[in-house]
This record gives C-alpha cells, sequence and structure tokens, in this order.
C-alpha cells in the first residue's frame, strides 16, 4: 500500500487548505442563531444556520467586548471572521470577529468606506471642531417634530434653562427623503443665526439611522458655521456625523445638557460671587471707616480750636511754671533779704550803739578812730544810743601790744 496518511496529517493538509484561501480568511455568513451558549471562560459558542445547512461558530472573549447586543437563539444576524479547521477533532468552525443583525452587512462595508474617505479628506480633524459656547440664547434642532427626542431635549432645556430659544426645524430622519431634508434643516437654522444645533433622532435600526451615515449630511455637518452636536440613536449606535461633528452626544437628552448650561448652576454661582463681592466690599467700608475714623481723629487734634485749646492749656501750664517760679524766686529772696537784715543789724551803728558802744566825732566831724587823730583840750562829740555829748580832751594814751590783741578779739565778737 502507497499514500498511506494518517488522520492527523489529513487533517493538518485541510487545515493548511482553508488557511490559504483568501475568501475564508475574512467572510460574512448569515444565518440563524442556534444553541447559543456564553461560557463562562468568556467565549461565545453559538450555530449559524439556514435552511439548506449550519456551521459552527465561536467568538472568543476578545471579540465579544464589541458585541453591542446579546446573541439569543432565533436571530437573524450576520457574522464576520474566518473559516478555519479545528484539527484536533477534524471539523471547521467560523470564528467570528464581529456580529451584527442581519440586513445591516451590507450597510456595515458601506459605513466603513466612508468613514475611512471622510476620514481621509481630513472631516474628522480635531482642528477643525468648533467650541461649543457656554451661554446660549438660541437652540436650533434638527429632527422628527414627533417623537421622544424632540420632546426629551425641549423639556431638558426648559428644566436646565428656560430662557433659552429653541427653534425647531421639523427634518424627516428616515427614508429617501431623510438626506435632502437634514441637509437643508442644517443650512436653514445656519442662516437663521443660532447660537448652537442639535442634529439627531431616537434610537433604531442602522437602516433606520442610515440618513445620518450619508455623505452629503455629513459634508453640510462639516461646512456649517454654527458648532453642531451630533444625538443619534443610544448610546451603542455609532453614525458618520458622530465623527464629523464638532460634539457627540450619546443621546439626544444629553446633547441638550451639553448644549444648555443649568441656570440653577449660574444662579448658585452669581449668588456665591455676590456674596464673596459683598464681603470684599464690607471689609473695604470697614478698612474706610477705621481709616476715616483716625483721620476724623487727626483732623480733631490738628483742628485751630483744638490747637488753640492746646496753646491756652500750655500757656496756663506756663503760667503755673512761671508763678510757681516767680514764688521760688521772690521765697529764696525774702530768705536772702532776712538773711541781709540780719547781717545789717549786726553792722548797725544804733545796733552797736544800743549794746553800749559810741561813736565819736572830732570838731570837723570826722570819725575818730585812731589816737593820733586827736590831742589833749581838742572837742569831740560823743553819740550814744539816745543822744549826744559834748567832751573835751584832757589826755591821750595809747594800747600797748597785749590791750590791742583784747580789743582786736573784742571786736571779732561782735562782728561775729
Amino acid at each position: 500500500m502507497k499514500n498511506v496518511y494518517s488522520v492527523g496529517q489529513v487533517n493538518s493538509y485541510i487545515r493548511n487548505m482553508f488557511s490559504q484561501d483568501f475568501m475564508l480568511r475574512s467572510i460574512y455568513v448569515r444565518g440563524e442563531v442556534s444553541n447559543c451558549k456564553y461560557h463562562s471562560s468568556g467565549h461565545l459558542y453559538f450555530t449559524l444556520k439556514d435552511e439548506k445547512g449550519a456551521i459552527a461558530c465561536v467568538m472568543f472573549s476578545g471579540y465579544r467586548k464589541g458585541l453591542k447586543f446579546r446573541l439569543e437563539e432565533g436571530q437573524q444576524v450576520v457574522a464576520l471572521g474566518s473559516v478555519e479547521v479545528y484539527e484536533r477533532d477534524g471539523k471547521y468552525q467560523l470564528y467570528a470577529k464581529e456580529i451584527i443583525p442581519d440586513g445591516a452587512g451590507w450597510l456595515y462595508e458601506k459605513f466603513e468606506r466612508l468613514k475611512k474617505e471622510l476620514e481621509e479628506r481630513g472631516l474628522f480633524a480635531p482642528e477643525y471642531k468648533q467650541p461649543i459656547p457656554k451661554y446660549i440664547r438660541t437652540l436650533g434642532v434638527v429632527t422628527a417634530p414627533a417623537g421622544a427626542a424632540v420632546q426629551d431635549i425641549i423639556n431638558i432645556t426648559r428644566r436646565r434653562n428656560p430662557y433659552v430659544q429653541i427653534i425647531l426645524y421639523p427634518a424627516i430622519v428616515q427614508g429617501d427623503q431623510a438626506v435632502p431634508s437634514i441637509v437643508n434643516g442644517i443650512r436653514a437654522l445656519e442662516r437663521i443665526g443660532v447660537d448652537v444645533m442639535i442634529v439627531g433622532r431616537g434610537g433604531g435600526s442602522i437602516e433606520d439611522l442610515w440618513a445620518f451615515n450619508d455623505e452629503a449630511v455629513a459634508q453640510a455637518v462639516f461646512d456649517c458655521s454654527v458648532p453642531v452636536i451630533s444625538a443619534v440613536g443610544h448610546e451603542t449606535d455609532t453614525t458618520i456625523i458622530d465623527f464629523v461633528s464638532d460634539l457627540r452626544a450619546p443621546t439626544p437628552s444629553a446633547a441638550a445638557e451639553l448644549a444648555v448650561y443649568d441656570v440653577r448652576q449660574l444662579l448658585e454661582l452669581m449668588q456665591g460671587r455676590r456674596a464673596d463681592l459683598n464681603r470684599r466690599m464690607q471689609n473695604r467700608l470697614n478698612r474706610e471707616i477705621l481709616r476715616l475714623q483716625h483721620m476724623r481723629q487727626r483732623l480733631q487734634y490738628l483742628s485751630p480750636a483744638n490747637q488753640i485749646r492746646e496753646k491756652r492749656m500750655q500757656a496756663i501750664r506756663l503760667e503755673e511754671d512761671l508763678n510757681a517760679a516767680m514764688r521760688h524766686v521772690l521765697e529764696d529772696r525774702r530768705n536772702r533779704l532776712r538773711i541781709y537784715v540780719e547781717r545789717l543789724k549786726g553792722l548797725s551803728p544804733l545796733e552797736k550803739l544800743s549794746q553800749g558802744f559810741s561813736r565819736v566825732e572830732d570838731g570837723e566831724g570826722r570819725t575818730v578812730s585812731d589816737i593820733e587823730q586827736i590831742h589833749p583840750g581838742d572837742l569831740l562829740t560823743v553819740y550814744v544810743k539816745n543822744g549826744r555829748a559834748l567832751a573835751e580832751v584832757k589826755e591821750t594814751a595809747a594800747w600797748n601790744p597785749q590791750e590791742l590783741a583784747k580789743g582786736q578779739k573784742a571786736r571779732e565778737r561782735l562782728c561775729r
């Protein structure tokens, strides 16, 4: 026997054949979900079937993060992945990387092609994004006139700031007329001159939201001079204008919150600023009041009336000091005068005369103080305490030295 191969060799050969087939490396497969199992490891196992066959499928946990809905039995879906052979069992299966609801496969490819094209043209570039104004007076809305989206926008806007004017352009958001209607709405609100614009609608399938994936709508959003907030579908829905718009909101309600500043926060901010301003003004007033009081005190001190009072008080104090000094001087002079009087009394001739002494004058009225001045026979006048007497000199005699010394001591005692 020749050319005999093992089972493993055959399975390996078939696996290599599958891996070399370019089409099987990236393929969309449409079918109905059955035998769907979420494994504890995070992997998703299921089978796609139609009226002619079935294929086993697996989606590993790493790719399951991109699944936007829960896969369930009986769903019609399109799975993107690669067909490969599980060599151990000799079975082939689809390794799914993306799963989307049936009918959206070709739209998804178209979406990706347009997204790539517009990105290359620079429509998604961040430098072209316009800032959303913080405080607005007019809000433009391009959406269907009836539906939950417009009601959510109106309710939230009125709650956050009832002073904002809402200008609604009733656009067709689904069907063949949706694209020109949305484009006309964007241009019309731009001509009116609204402060910011919300373009969007409520949730739906990819077919329902497809108008917002159109190139004409994306170009209109990019060319609009008014900042545009996209609000299409639910949080998990993504459209082309989400990348082109100046800001993406996950829902129309969130778009209204992003576009309209909450006036209550503004009022609280203003109240806080007012309180801070009042506090600063009060502090300034208190400082000025203290400064005014200080200046008033200085003015009172430097005023002419106060200066006159000060000078008057100073004059009174000087007068009192002068009087005291004069009294002191007078008292000192009185004391000195008393001393002089006492000394004068001690030197007074009358005082000497009252003590038994006398004064002698010669005939010419000269005081006789020396024995050599008189001679026997001269007439003398002798003054005593209460009168005078005439006397004639009978004889003269000089004092001897001992008697002179006694006389000198006697005179000194008299002077003391």
